[in-house]
């Protein structure tokens, strides 16, 4: 007889409200190729406004790491009919906010304002979609914005230096190995024609997704987008051929002692499928995540923060949303006593008995019903169902993907836990590639670590 956990599963699959779509997203597409998404949200008379650029740091002419990035805050520099700064001045005057992002697959932008403001940023955000226009002056100076920017939160961080030179190790050949803000002789090397070269490529209609979250129709939002971004003509785009993450079989441990780290920390990083080419088995490595750090009583903080005291903090995370191989990371600090091998063989331990024993019907049912909650109680933002479907559709996923993710999710099994756990998190026969593991030291250590 199946025990009251299986049954809860039963119930969730089949009686949930959350089958309904979540989000219930109006889409379609203007004759220049851009996609438009439009969630009605009435609580509120606000909007958030973005535009996603199928476009990152990992589409970047060799060479010219950053150049996206870099490219990102010359957006706001001005066009032909708007001055330098006088975007964001101009969304702050309305009482609204804005802000942009660059990824490895994507550059957004958007704005958080009243719904009465809606066309006025539909009309400068396609502005500056055809007609960016930068002065000398403008580019040098943010040149150097960028280049204390790496300064500040990489060059003067040894934990954010030691994670760049880990990704790098693990994505080898694979443009991931740049990172996103790049590297600091190259943003030092190239100049505007390059940038602008950039820009004439990727900065086209039938390269984004506009994506509207808030107080507005789609019938409203469709007269407004073809006003304005339907103004502007397609472009023929480049493909985006990237080469791929080449096998290794070697196994890569990093150390890094340092004077201005005040703690051991271990640090772990694995390449993984991702939703766009394998969506099942992503999402199955969602709820294996959830079962080992979904909160206070899962696996890895119960157990060797609360019960054993091996770390003091622990975490287990996946990144799936993305074009090529995803990832899978770990990080933990050992409490007093305890080493970093501790915390290794501590988390790997809860990986092998899962790997071996599988999870319990109430591990299941309970890492679903969290899931599924995040995706409901997300339709009370404004801004997130923006951001939900732009970091989706940017990367491969489809609009149904997204509405019936909770659907999704109940479908999987503990025997599609364990399966996961067996393919990709065995260190005996990785996938791709092994992990690559990191060691930081306090100085203090050296000598002393093992």
């Amino acid at each position: 007889m199946k025990n009251i956990f299986s049954l809860l599963i039963i119930l969730i699959l089949f009686t949930s409200p959350a089958f309904a779509k979540i989000f219930d997203a109006k889409t379609f597409t203007l004759d220049n190729g851009l996609q438009v998404i439009v969630i009605e949200n009435d609580r509120v008379p606000v909007v958030t406004h973005m535009i996603w650029y199928k476009v990152g740091a990992a589409d970047e002419p060799k060479g010219q790491s950053g150049i996206a990035h870099y490219l990102e805050h010359l957006m706001f520099k001005g066009t032909e009919t708007v001055a330098p700064g006088e975007f964001s001045r101009i969304v702050r005057e309305l009482g609204g906010e804005d802000n942009a992002f660059t990824s490895q697959d994507y550059t957004a932008y958007f704005q958080n304002i009243a719904s009465m403001h809606l066309e006025k940023m539909m009309t400068m955000e396609a502005d500056r979609m055809m007609n960016l226009k930068v002065f000398e002056e403008d580019f040098q100076s943010e040149k150097n914005v960028v280049l204390e920017e790496r300064r500040q939160r990489t060059e003067n961080s040894p934990q954010a230096l030691f994670i760049e030179q880990m990704r790098a190790t693990l994505h080898g050949n694979h443009p991931y190995a740049n990172p996103v803000i790049g590297w600091m002789d190259e943003i030092e090397s190239y100049e505007w024609p390059d940038v602008k070269a950039f820009y004439n490529r990727w900065y086209a209609p039938n390269n984004a997704i506009l994506v509207i979250s808030g107080d507005v129709t789609v019938d409203e939002v469709k007269e407004i987008a073809m006003r304005t971004y339907g103004q502007i003509p397609a472009k023929e785009l480049p493909p985006r051929n990237r080469p791929q993450t080449p096998a290794a079989i070697g196994q890569t441990d990093m150390v890094l002692y340092h004077e201005r780290v005040k703690e051991p920390r271990y640090q772990s990083m694995q390449i993984a499928p991702n939703y766009k080419n394998n969506k099942e088995d992503a999402i199955a490595l969602d709820v294996l995540m959830e079962v080992l750090d979904g909160g206070p009583t899962t696996r890895l903080y119960k157990n060797l923060v609360v019960d054993n005291k091996i770390a003091t903090s622990v975490s287990i995370y996946y990144i799936s949303s993305i074009i090529d191989h995803g990832t899978i990371q770990a990080a933990a600090i050992p409490t007093q006593g305890k080493t970093l091998e501790d915390v290794e063989a501590a988390i790997e331990n809860e990986i092998q008995n899962i790997r071996e024993n599988g999870i319990t019907d109430e591990e299941l049912a309970s890492a679903i019903q969290r899931l599924q909650d995040s995706a409901i109680f997300a339709r009370d933002s404004v801004s997130g169902p923006a951001r939900i479907f732009g970091f989706a559709l940017s990367t491969g996923s489809e609009i149904d993907d997204i509405e019936n993710w909770p659907e999704l999710v109940a479908s999987v099994t503990a025997e599609d836990v364990q399966r996961v756990a067996n393919e990709y998190l065995d260190p005996a026969n990785p996938w791709v590639r092994p992990a690559v593991k990191g060691y930081l030291y306090p100085e203090s250590f050296k000598g002393s670590a093992p």
